[in-house]
């Protein structure tokens, strides 16, 4: 199922112990381990290795042109707890022509803390779209919140 947001304020509060910078190449290792793990095994990857490649192709433009502007990675002291992977615009023929989130993920140990709102606030200035699986309830509880609706 694809969602879209449209600017607007989408609150979002601080959380302590937790900073949010963008992306760079050289968090792709991080990113993998953290891609691997967020996910159930088969969902986005079976092996560290797949997401270490799912990962680089991202950074390669394998699924459009990451966006600095508003992809985040979620950090807390060292350690990558979120991130949100935004493309300028997704390859796909059934998506929208604006910005794609690509990717939104935690770390299991940190979710309902905040982070994926916090991570999603950096969307906030501009049009954005998504595809979700239409059981993941809880994904859908909170991109819903956040103002999303079938697009």
């Amino acid at each position: 199922m694809i969602l879209i947001r449209h600017p607007g304020v989408l609150p979002a509060h601080p959380i302590a112990g937790v900073a949010l910078r963008p992306p760079v190449v050289a968090d792709t290792p991080a990113l993998a381990r953290l891609y691997c793990a967020a996910y159930d095994p088969g969902i986005a990857s079976t092996t560290e290795q797949e997401a270490l490649e799912d990962i680089q192709l991202t950074f390669d433009g394998g699924y459009g042109v990451l966006d600095p502007d508003v992809s985040r990675l979620a950090w807390a002291g060292d350690e990558l707890v979120g991130a949100i992977l935004v493309v300028e615009r997704a390859p796909w023929p059934d998506t929208p022509d604006c910005r794609f989130i690509i990717e939104l993920f935690t770390a299991r140990a940190y979710r309902r803390r905040g982070i994926a709102r916090l991570l999603l606030s950096a969307c906030a200035d501009t049009t954005v779209a998504l595809r979700v699986d239409e059981h993941n309830a809880p994904a859908i509880t909170l991109y819903q919140a956040a103002g999303f609706q079938p697009g």
